[in-house]
């Protein structure tokens, strides 16, 4: 990959996932969904849950997330795998697929939403998958 589209990855990523978090937060502060806290929450993560991290930095853990799979995901369109009508579908159905594959990280905490709570999975996959089409739009060539 160039250079140009490694930096167009990297700025799709943060762009999207600033706006995930940005979305979650909003939920959660108009829901009392703790959506947010889950999207941020590094609770089962062995090295990291020693450390009493802050909002900001656990949002760039997100971010820095939200960019490797950005330019992993640009990576894979490059090899022309994916038809290039279909690309913006498959990065939102693949983010999905992810959010699915989260979700159930709620469990190995207890500041995070219940695995039975509804509206808060509705949420999550909501974000989930707002966050994968902006993402294919903006990978999009």
């Amino acid at each position: 990959m160039e250079k140009l589209q490694i930096n167009k990855a990297v700025l799709a990523g943060l762009i999207s996932g600033v706006f995930l978090g940005l979305f979650l937060k909003l939920v959660e502060i108009t829901t009392s969904n703790k959506v947010y806290t889950l999207l941020l929450n590094v609770d089962y993560v062995p090295i990291i849950q020693r450390f009493e991290l802050s909002e900001i930095i656990e949002f760039s853990i997100q971010l820095f997330i939200s960019v490797v799979l950005s330019v992993c995901l640009l990576f894979l369109l490059n090899k022309k795998y994916i038809p290039t009508n279909k690309r913006i579908l498959f990065i939102t159905l693949f983010c999905l697929v992810i959010g699915i594959f989260l979700y159930p990280t709620t469990l190995l905490s207890d500041r995070t939403p219940s695995i039975s709570n509804l509206p808060a999975l509705g949420f999550w996959l909501l974000g989930h998958s707002l966050y994968g089409g902006m993402l294919g739009f903006l990978l999009k060539k």
